[in-house]
């Protein structure tokens, strides 16, 4: 037996590794790569089956946040060029969030910039939640608004909210490397404000923001302490106009590893691959299938993802199906050509308005 097989034995029992172990997953070399996907694949499959589950993103309010988190295209002081707007009307949100549903999505995370919302902005919110559900009563609808007050986690549940996302992205210990504006112990406090009210909590990382491999096993380690019910796996997207433009500091081999500690650490939960997958894993994505259960669907908040057919096709070629959908055989698998390969120089910025990416490429 290999240190990986007793690593996803501890897994498979929901038990948590050791900081070396999560280490060794880390420093693993291309060697050990397949090895690695391999046993990350066989917690994946216990948990998961073969099932992909679908995320659409609507960005209801885009640009213009007071923080100043260094990664982040919408931060103050941005010269990163893209689409800036307030909060998108009831029926624009639903229609776009019509267009994710129609291509799959599960669920649907209503997105907007900002510290965090007012009690207006929530009640905003939340009738457009309820707007959605009453139109889509089965889809998981996820808000993601920043930093929560009194009572906010309450209403948004009441009104239909079913989950909240506030990621941690970094460790403790680097937090006031990426952040000045606020500290890493208030987004803590937000992810428990919104599992206490009953909402199911989302929450991740950004992985290439400059941190060490201790900084990532801290985070993860953090995260399963919080016990999410997702965790999505960003990759940064380090936009032009921004404090870590230039920063291409990932590797397919290194993210594929990043996702499979995570699934190590967090066996359970819903790992997602998120932003930045098209730039860093490239024709490495679908190996990172059979590691993460779940996928953003289409485009993101401000930049473009491949088209939703891509993402299709891709998940129906390496043997997975998309969750809520029954199985197709290969033959019927949506036709698409492979997008090309990104330059590493180039972040596609995202052009289109919100849920315009859906209707033309599924």
């Amino acid at each position: 037996m290999t240190w990986l097989d007793t690593l996803a034995d501890k897994a498979l029992d929901r038990e948590l590794p050791t900081r070396q172990e999560a280490l060794a997953v880390l420093a693993s070399g291309d060697d050990e790569l397949l090895d690695v996907v391999a046993a990350a694949f066989r917690v994946r499959c216990r948990f998961f089956g073969r099932r992909v589950k679908l995320n659409y993103l609507v960005n209801i309010k885009s640009g213009l946040c007071p923080e100043d988190c260094f990664y982040c295209s919408q931060r103050v002081g941005s010269a990163a060029d893209v689409l800036k707007y307030t909060w998108l009307k009831t029926d624009e949100v639903v229609a776009s969030a019509a267009a994710g549903v129609a291509g799959g999505a599960r669920r649907v995370c209503l997105v907007a910039s900002g510290r965090g919302p007012t009690d207006r902005d929530v009640d905003r919110v939340c009738d457009t939640v309820a707007a959605v559900r009453a139109r889509h009563p089965d889809v998981e609808v996820c808000a993601c608004l920043g930093l929560l007050t009194d009572g906010q986690a309450e209403r948004l549940r009441a009104a239909g909210t079913t989950a909240y996302n506030h990621n941690l992205n970094t460790s403790g210990g680097h937090y006031a490397d990426i952040c000045s504006t606020h500290e890493y112990a208030d987004r803590v406090s937000t992810v428990t404000v919104a599992k206490e009210a009953g909402l199911s909590p989302c929450s991740g990382l950004i992985a290439g923001l400059g941190e060490t491999d201790e900084d990532l096993v801290d985070v993860a380690f953090a995260l399963r302490s919080l016990e999410p019910d997702s965790v999505p796996v960003n990759f940064l997207v380090p936009f032009e106009g921004t404090p870590l433009a230039g920063q291409w500091n990932l590797t397919p081999q290194r993210c594929l590893r990043i996702l499979a500690m995570v699934r190590f650490v967090c066996p359970d939960a819903e790992v997602r691959l998120g932003a930045g997958r098209e730039i860093h894993l490239r024709t490495l994505q679908p190996l990172a299938l059979h590691v993460v259960s779940s996928i953003f669907l289409g485009d993101y908040l401000t930049s473009e993802g491949q088209p939703g057919r891509a993402d299709l096709a891709m998940i129906a070629d390496a043997g997975f199906t998309v969750e809520g959908a029954p199985a197709a055989p290969a033959a019927a698998a949506p036709a698409a050509t492979a997008p090309a390969t990104p330059r590493p120089d180039l972040v596609h910025i995202r052009r289109r308005g919100p849920g315009t990416s859906l209707p033309a490429n599924t």
